[in-house]
């Protein structure tokens, strides 16, 4: 009998087995890592209310992950997204003003408000599909250019300014407590409360309350699981890997390339759209830098989560576990008052070693299809 067809020891099977194991869920294992280095190194990380702070943060970038999920699936990248963020957060928050301020009720303006700011955010992804799919501009370009593009556009609408300001109070009031709000409460002397706080609280109930399932993370909840749903279980999901494994095959199988990478930039700049409108909710205001800040980390929190940046592979819950992975980095690093800036230098490395376990499983795959 040959080498090439000696049946592997069970050793050396169990080996391969285990370092596959460790290949496919090392993201998960880290994330509980972390959580357990910090609740016993840094002093309230292990909190109800830490807890549900680092998800409330994870919203941007989760949401920006999910689109961002997709285009790199298909072997893209879609560099323009933080700017839609900035972009939908802008109009949402002008248009909700501008309706409330012109007499209109709280309740309709914020729905036509949510509305505009979603229907904005499709055109910079319909021009980048365009681009890409029937230009045949590189994704890298033609997003990079959108990047530029949306920058100055939503400056323009806040001459120049970083916010969007003059909302009435009782529209703040409002967007706050959706935005800052949760469905459970846990106040002290009270226990569970749904909906709404108490308005009776004393100063000591006050400080004391724990959000447990806040508002935005319902949200982020509910689009992750319809996303992930459709990457998972449906055509449209199939062939998205297939684009990004074969782009040439994808087309000979009878596979409408051009249509369907369109659609893919489409939804990536929609799910920042609805990451703009968290935005407004949160904050009470809209922003042109809504979402720089979390480009990158939505590249990362993909990269983190295991997908290929070659395309064909990648889950939409490994992308939120990329983005936890970087919340609890922060927030720990915050906790153990140690310099913001090391977080960077952290994530950097945790990016690479990402790209190297990917690489590794690759090989051990190819090692399985080889015995």
């Amino acid at each position: 009998m040959s080498a090439a067809t000696r049946p592997k020891s069970t050793a050396a099977s169990v080996q391969d087995n285990v370092l596959d194991f460790i290949a496919r869920f090392w993201s998960y294992l880290f994330l509980l890592a972390l959580v357990i280095f910090f609740s016993v190194t840094g002093q309230g990380f292990f909190s109800v209310r830490n807890f549900s702070n680092i998800l409330v943060f994870s919203t941007l970038v989760i949401l920006m992950s999910i689109g961002q999920n997709y285009v790199i699936i298909t072997a893209g990248i879609d560099l323009s997204i933080g700017w839609t963020v900035g972009l939908a957060s802008v109009i949402a928050a002008r248009t909700m003003r501008d309706l409330a301020l012109g007499g209109m009720e709280v309740t309709p303006a914020i729905i036509i408000g949510i509305v505009a700011g979603l229907l904005v955010s499709l055109i910079p992804g319909i021009i980048n599909g365009v681009l890409i799919a029937l230009v045949k501009v590189p994704p890298f370009i033609a997003t990079l250019g959108m990047f530029g593009i949306i920058r100055g556009a939503a400056f323009l609408l806040t001459d120049g300014q970083q916010v969007v300001g003059g909302l009435p109070q009782n529209l703040r009031d409002t967007l706050s407590a959706f935005g800052n709000g949760s469905l459970l409460y846990n106040v002290p002397e009270m226990g569970l409360v749904w909906f709404n706080r108490p308005p009776e609280m004393t100063p000591l109930q006050l400080r004391g309350t724990d959000m447990l399932v806040p508002y935005p993370v319902i949200v982020v909840a509910l689009v992750a699981l319809v996303f992930g749903f459709i990457l998972a279980r449906t055509q449209f999901g199939r062939h998205t890997y297939a684009i990004g494994g074969n782009l040439d095959a994808a087309r000979r199988v009878g596979i409408n390339v051009n249509r369907h990478l369109i659609i893919i930039y489409v939804l990536s700049a929609f799910t920042a759209g609805i990451a703009g409108v968290m935005h407004v909710f949160r904050f009470t205001a809209g922003s042109p830098l809504a979402g720089e800040a979390q480009l990158l980390s939505s590249v990362a929190a993909v990269v983190i989560g295991g997908t290929s940046l070659f395309g064909g592979a990648g889950k939409i819950s490994g992308g939120v576990i990329g983005a936890l992975i970087i919340a609890v980095l922060t927030t720990g690093l915050v906790i153990l008052n140690i310099d913001q800036l090391w977080g960077f230098i952290v994530v950097g490395v945790v990016i690479i070693i990402a790209v190297l376990v990917n690489q590794a499983q690759s090989l051990l795959e190819r090692r399985k299809t080889a015995h």
